[in-house]
């Protein structure tokens, strides 16, 4: 697999039926690895190990109705209190981000209302803090790390 802008981060893997799967500490299962779970895997590392989000308020790939269509997300990292504090959007390394890609995490927004958005193919990497009062979002350098909100 290509390597991505993320630290170095160890994994296991397992083959069977000729096909390489690659163990999701959140799902707790070997999922079959595809370019978009390589980078998937390396965002939900990077929240946990450099950003401290705690695995308990991270969710994988789930439903997400927009507009009455079933839709997946990739990851939603929950705030203590069960308000969404961040969307993520991964795309494998060979798809440029483009503003549909942009729209894409826009729309899944409108259903869930998180604070933070990022949209990564592993190789760039991009942050919006959501502002709901002028209805936009500002670019950041990076998203917060994990602190817990008293």
């Amino acid at each position: 697999m290509q390597k991505l802008n993320f630290p170095e981060y160890r994994f296991r893997f397992k083959n069977s039926e000729n096909k390489v799967s690659i163990f999701d500490r959140i799902r707790k299962k070997f999922v079959v690895l595809t370019p978009e779970e390589w980078v998937r895997q390396h965002t939900l590392n990077f929240l946990i190990e450099e950003k401290k989000y705690p695995e308990s308020l991270i969710n994988v790939e789930k439903l997400v109705k927009v507009n009455g269509l079933n839709k997946r997300y990739d990851i939603i990292i929950y705030n203590s209190d069960g308000s969404i504090f961040l969307i993520v959007e991964c795309k494998s390394a060979n798809v440029h981000i483009t503003q549909e890609v942009f729209d894409q995490i826009a729309r899944y927004n409108l259903a869930l209302n998180a604070d933070y958005l990022m949209i990564t193919n592993g190789l760039a990497h991009y942050y919006c803090q959501m502002n709901y009062t002028d209805n936009q979002y500002n670019f950041l350098k990076n998203i917060p790390n994990y602190t817990v909100k008293h």
